[in-house]
């Protein structure tokens, strides 16, 4: 079985993988909808072997270390949140992070010191129709470099644009939309692909916060295309964490 190497580009801390990414190469394993839950910071350019159990879920092992395990999942949301590509651009403007406060600038999906190309920019921003609940959104038109054979984006890419928008929406309140800025991590993410978009297709993604229960935070998110066609939903589980172990040094 060939390895799965995490290379660099995709890291969300400065030495870890990006949790959305790294749970969408597991979840190439599964047919169908998954749930990836994350047991370990993913290390980065190095090789992890992807080995299905006999109970039928999958593991993400580094050396002796299993990262994530993975297993078929049903993920139905009870909401579906929409925007049109010009709600999300705007709604981009009202991004609570702002570029010189974000608290992991190289993030692969959500970094602002990421290139154009490079990575995904995506922003998610409080929709101003939803100003009594947050819902936030953002455009995404993904690069011609996240093409897998087929010409389609990659699913591993639905995933990680999925993701970051989900950890923005765990730190607004759900019914007052007010940001607050505690470091979290993702812990579990579920999602299901209905549609794979092309290179150069405008996309939306939507998210909204789900829940609050100690240190952990849900949310749920959405990704359509121009037209409004469903592409992809997810359910993410967040942990709240000291900086510094949001970092990687804890």
């Amino acid at each position: 079985m060939t390895p799965i190497i995490i290379d660099k580009r995709y890291c969300g801390p400065p030495n870890s993988g990006n949790g959305g990414y790294v749970c969408g190469r597991l979840a190439r394993h599964i047919p169908g909808a998954a749930e990836v839950t994350l047991r370990a910071p993913p290390p980065l350019d190095t090789p992890l072997d992807a080995i299905a159990t006999d109970d039928g879920t999958w593991e993400l092992r580094d050396g002796g270390n299993i990262v994530a395990t993975g297993r078929p999942a049903n993920v139905e949301l009870a909401r579906l949140e929409k925007a049109s590509f010009e709600e999300a651009c705007a709604a981009e403007l009202l991004t609570p992070v702002k570029p010189h406060e974000h608290p992991l600038p190289t993030c692969f999906v959500c970094g602002p010191a990421r290139a154009k190309g490079d990575g995904l920019r995506i922003f998610a921003g409080l929709l101003a129709r939803h100003s009594q609940s947050a819902v936030l959104a953002a455009s995404w038109t993904p690069d011609p470099n996240l093409a897998a054979d087929d010409g389609l984006v990659a699913p591993e890419f639905l995933w990680s644009a999925l993701d970051c928008p989900t950890g923005f929406a765990c730190n607004c309140d759900q019914q007052s939309g007010v940001f607050d800025k505690t470091p979290l991590l993702l812990g579990r993410m579920s999602a299901r692909i209905e549609a794979r978009p092309r290179p150069g297709e405008r996309c939306i993604i939507t998210a909204w916060p789900t829940g609050r229960e100690g240190r952990k935070r849900t949310a749920e998110a959405a990704a359509h295309d121009e037209a409004g066609k469903l592409l992809a939903v997810a359910r993410t589980t967040w942990i709240a964490v000291e900086r510094e172990v949001q970092l990687g040094r804890g």
